[in-house]
């Protein structure tokens, strides 16, 4: 089912592509919003360039994230790109402004389901989470200044009617995807199973935050069972369900946002 949900997603964010915005000089934001840029002044075409400038992050994050993530995040990208490649560019619409709203929330709309299929579109949101697990530095900001690099791009290569057409793009763009997916950048875990030791080596051999490890008892069995807690970012949330699944189906997991994160967010160290 994760397939088919990166394959429906895939070809919605294509469709909001070549139907809505490419045709109006309009652009998405991350990666996505350069690889169009690239195939507005150059002869390459934009699927094209999607595959490429996103394949060294896909590697990178191979190695450094979570590999069943980068797996779909890289089948999401290459299904990008090849309907980029082979869907042509058509302006379904001809008044700039609802093409670009209406394209924003196409495209929110796919990525919120490729989210909820436990992977990514790639580009800025793999380059986040890397520098997020390497420096404690909020994901949030550090994309919201990579888009804005791109609005910038936009002015001075098309026009600043581009550039605000953009930028209201990438806003709506980013209010479907948290009300589809979740609006929380950082979620607190708590995860009751009997299966504690079998939770803790999966969660740790598959997972890059840390884990509080408590004891606790069943206030109706009086058994025991052991307490989960950790820490994640809104992009691991359906891997973390599905690893979870994977040990213990019938384990209590209570998903609550989290304001403010102190001290290390990332795993720490082995001494």
């Amino acid at each position: 089912m994760q397939m088919v949900g990166i394959i429906i997603g895939s070809f919605i964010i294509v469709t909001a592509f070549n139907l809505f915005l490419i045709p109006h000089e309009v652009l998405s934001s991350g990666m996505s919003g350069i690889s169009m840029i690239v195939g507005m002044i150059t002869p390459i075409n934009t699927g094209v360039a999607n595959l490429l400038l996103n394949l060294p992050l896909l590697i990178i994050g191979y190695k450094m994230l979570g590999k069943r993530f980068i797996f779909n995040s890289i089948f999401s990208v290459f299904v990008i790109s090849l309907g980029l490649y082979l869907v042509p560019v058509f302006p379904v619409a001809k008044d700039t402004i609802l093409s670009s709203i209406f394209g924003g929330a196409l495209t929110g709309l796919g990525v919120g389901i490729v989210f909820r299929s436990s992977g990514s579109t790639g580009g800025f949101d793999i380059i986040g989470m890397i520098v997020s697990r390497k420096k404690d530095f909020p994901i949030g900001v550090l994309l919201s200044g990579m888009n804005a690099v791109v609005i910038v791009i936009s002015g001075f290569l098309f026009n600043w009617d581009s550039a605000l057409n953009t930028l209201v793009s990438i806003f709506v763009t980013g209010k479907v995807v948290d009300a589809i997916y979740t609006d929380h950048v950082k979620l607190t875990l708590m995860i009751i199973t009997e299966k504690g030791e079998e939770m803790r080596n999966h969660l740790v051999a598959n997972l890059y935050r840390g884990l509080t490890i408590m004891d606790g008892v069943g206030g109706y069995t009086n058994g025991s069972r052991k307490i989960l807690i950790s820490v994640i970012s809104r992009y691991e949330l359906n891997e973390v369900k599905s690893l979870i699944s994977e040990v213990d189906p019938t384990a209590f997991v209570n998903i609550t946002e989290t304001i403010e994160v102190m001290g290390l967010f990332h795993r720490p160290s082995p001494q």
